[in-house]
């Protein structure tokens, strides 16, 4: 940040904000125990042709597999 006072410039430097990765955080939510659940997919049009036991198992929430836990969590900026 650059400010002027009759005639000296000012520099101050102000570290930059990390930001969260704001598809993650709209497709995300993380539960009171920790988990990260997501919607699953496949359920927003032609839903005649798919049985109604698999249209009620989609509207479940999803959680996200172990092995991909900590790469939504730095999306998220959860862990360092």
């Amino acid at each position: 940040m650059q400010g002027r006072q009759q005639g000296v410039t000012i520099r101050s430097y102000i570290m930059p904000k990390v930001k969260t990765n704001s598809s993650a955080k709209k497709r995300f939510k993380v539960t009171g125990s920790g988990l990260i659940t997501f919607q699953k997919p496949f359920k927003r049009h032609i839903l005649t042709k798919k049985s109604t036991k698999r249209k009620r198992n989609m509207a479940k929430d999803g959680v996200v597999h172990p092995s991909n836990e900590a790469f939504v969590k730095r999306l998220l900026r959860l862990r360092g």
